[in-house]
């Protein structure tokens, strides 16, 4: 997502600035390099020391003869993105107000001058988030294509967002100045998760989907520019341990897409039909449960043999081909067979029934696992009937592959 991607890291005087350590450590992992420059308040709440470890190199604490800032943010320095986080109100007044009295203002000036991206991520209470000026300094400098990665409202505090989210719009940031936004301006709908098909008042039939395949197409299809909205169901059963209290903690709040959270198939179904209207494309990886049950009003007592009538539940994909012949769709395929020849005819019949335009397969055995092994399936087939591609990782460079094909799918 990050890889070969140079981002400074300006860090304000916000006690978020305890934040940035995991921060600078998050961008690594993600395949950054970075370079922490600080500002007098900051080293009084984070150790240069500290931002040095966590960076592998040394911060800029002070501008000297050697011009750090235009070495790190002009027109030729080393920073593809300048990232400023945590920014206290006084560094957004003063970035608006072009006054270069610190490390970080002076390097803000350099690069949105040198059109070098600009991500800043507030940090502040709320009073100040909400004064007046502070809006208007935002409002300012998003027209001069600053990007902002808006705060948690929390507690009384504008916290600062989540090392995810700031880390999902510095890549978008970066791949956009690198002319490598190639889904900027399509819209891209995604279902993700599982449906729950009501019995009772507290019982649902359910699987196990967790959603993270659906999340990390959404992920990548936002960082290559795409306005994304997730359609998402609920998260299917597993052990407390495996998914922690929130299933999908990895991406609290969802912020590199529009959230539709829906429960059953029928409600999973009328949102993708609004959802689709003006879409560029669609991937469907929502686990739909293809049963519902007629809903009892009252809790069925327990302990007495009951049977259940179960009638089946619309096909998602052939409702959204219905309304929209038009519309690029890559569908999933889950099977439980664990042969590779019997995915591929599944996911072949599935394509032919509703016109998909791509179908990825893959064992039951993958739900809830951060890694899977996919079997992409198009119309092309080689002399022995196999499918185009397999591949096999994480969910995250799965995802990747799918965006791939999601922009030649709408190119």
């Amino acid at each position: 997502m990050l890889e070969g991607v140079s981002v400074a890291l300006g860090v304000t005087g916000s006690i978020a600035a305890v934040r940035t350590v995991e921060l600078a450590h998050e961008l690594r992992r993600r395949g950054a390099e970075v370079r922490a420059v600080c500002t007098d308040a900051a080293s009084g709440i984070v150790h240069p020391n500290a931002l040095e470890y966590a960076t592998g190199r040394p911060p800029v604490t002070e501008l000297t003869g050697a011009v750090e800032h235009v070495e790190l943010c002009g027109r030729d320095g080393w920073a593809d993105v300048l990232l400023i986080a945590p920014a206290t109100a006084n560094t957004i007044g003063k970035m608006a107000a072009t006054i270069d009295d610190s490390t970080v203002t002076t390097c803000a000036t350099t690069a949105i001058g040198a059109d070098v991206p600009v991500v800043v991520a507030p940090a502040m209470h709320e009073p100040m988030y909400d004064h007046p000026g502070v809006p208007q300094a935002i409002g300012t400098l998003e027209s001069w294509g600053v990007e902002f990665v808006d705060p948690r409202m929390e507690e009384g505090k504008a916290k600062i967002a989540t090392d995810d989210a700031i880390a999902l719009a510095t890549a978008r940031a970066a791949h956009t100045a690198a002319g490598a936004a190639d889904l900027a301006g399509e819209s891209v709908v995604v279902t993700a998760g599982a449906t729950a098909e009501t019995i009772d008042p507290v019982r649902v039939l359910t699987n196990r989907s967790s959603g993270k395949m659906g999340r990390a197409v959404a992920r990548s299809c936002y960082v290559r520019g795409a306005d994304v909205t997730v359609i998402h169901g609920p998260v299917g059963p597993r052990p407390f341990s495996a998914s922690g209290a929130d299933p999908k903690a990895d991406d609290p709040g969802v912020p590199y897409a529009d959230l539709v959270e829906v429960e059953d198939s029928g409600a999973m179904l009328e949102a993708l039909q609004d959802a689709i209207v003006d879409a560029d494309a669609l991937v469907a990886a929502a686990a739909v449960g293809d049963y519902t049950t007629p809903d009892h009003a009252d809790k069925l007592r327990s302990g007495e043999s009951r049977s259940l009538d179960l009638e089946p539940t619309p096909k998602l994909i052939d409702g959204a081909r219905e309304a929209r012949s038009d519309l690029p769709i890559v569908g999933f395929k889950t099977e439980t067979s664990g042969n590779d020849d019997a995915m591929v005819a599944a996911a072949r019949a599935i394509m032919e029934r509703a016109d998909l335009d791509l179908v990825v397969a893959n064992d039951a055995s993958v739900m809830g696992s951060d890694s899977t092994r996919a079997l992409f399936v198009d119309s092309a087939e080689d002399e022995t009937g196999s499918p185009v591609e397999s591949a096999s990782g994480s969910k995250a460079a799965i995802g990747e592959m799918v965006s791939d094909w999601v922009v030649g799918l709408v190119a």
